[in-house]
């Protein structure tokens, strides 16, 4: 227990509590009925994400990023937990590595860019996973392009022009899907509403407000 709490260790210690207090948090909010999304959303800034952004410029580069982890295929909060799970195993185990080599830690912040650089990878290939497991076997895989027409609920965030949400939607198996939506300028959609995608770009779909009343997420 002292190796964990040494100050070498402490940030990569933290990862792990803080992902045993997101699951205790779930559990918690499982069994009183409310979606932790709902909490996630509120800690989560707003991103103002430009598809078309070169990648020079931030808002490319982050697009990029989040869409090579699989954020919005595969639940953002499960992407947070493999991050912290990964972030704080890989620290310790550089750390007892390295006591075991050389009998001393080294400086946690030292640590941090490299460990976040083998952290990433980790996350991503258990949202490749969990992706492939989203949409079951080879012969119940759909396309995103079969998403165009179907109705999504946004879960986490707002979508306006410039900064989309994630919305979830179900495909004609009853698969459940997580995308990034964003509507077109002077139309804002909240956490909740329902949307219609219609047109796909890039790693976003471009959706409006659905103009059937018959339209549902299921259809």
């Amino acid at each position: 227990m002292a190796f964990f709490l040494q100050d070498g260790n402490q940030l990569f210690t933290g990862a792990l509590v803080l992902m045993l207090m997101i699951a205790v948090l779930e559990g918690v909010m499982m069994l009183i009925g409310v979606g932790i999304s709902d909490m996630l959303d509120n800690l989560l800034p707003d991103m103002d994400i430009d598809l078309d952004a070169p990648d020079t410029e931030a808002g490319g580069v982050l697009t990029k990023l989040l869409g090579w982890l699989r954020f919005g295929e595969v639940p953002a909060l499960i992407l947070l937990v493999a991050f912290l799970v990964s972030f704080g195993v890989t620290g310790l185990l550089i750390q007892m590595f390295t006591e075991s080599l050389v009998g001393i830690l080294l400086p946690g912040w030292l640590l941090v860019i490299p460990v976040l650089m083998l952290a990433l990878p980790q996350v991503r290939f258990v949202g490749n996973v969990l992706r492939k497991f989203a949409v079951g076997d080879e012969t119940e895989a759909v396309g995103r392009a079969s998403f165009i027409g179907r109705v999504a609920v946004i879960t986490i965030g707002e979508a306006v022009a410039g900064s989309p949400a994630e919305a979830r939607l179900r495909d004609e198996f009853g698969t459940t899907h997580y995308v990034m939506v964003e509507p077109d300028d002077g139309e804002t959609f909240t956490q909740g509403q329902q949307v219609l995608l219609v047109e796909e770009r890039g790693a976003n779909f471009r959706v409006i407000k659905p103009t059937n009343k018959n339209l549902t997420e299921n259809n």
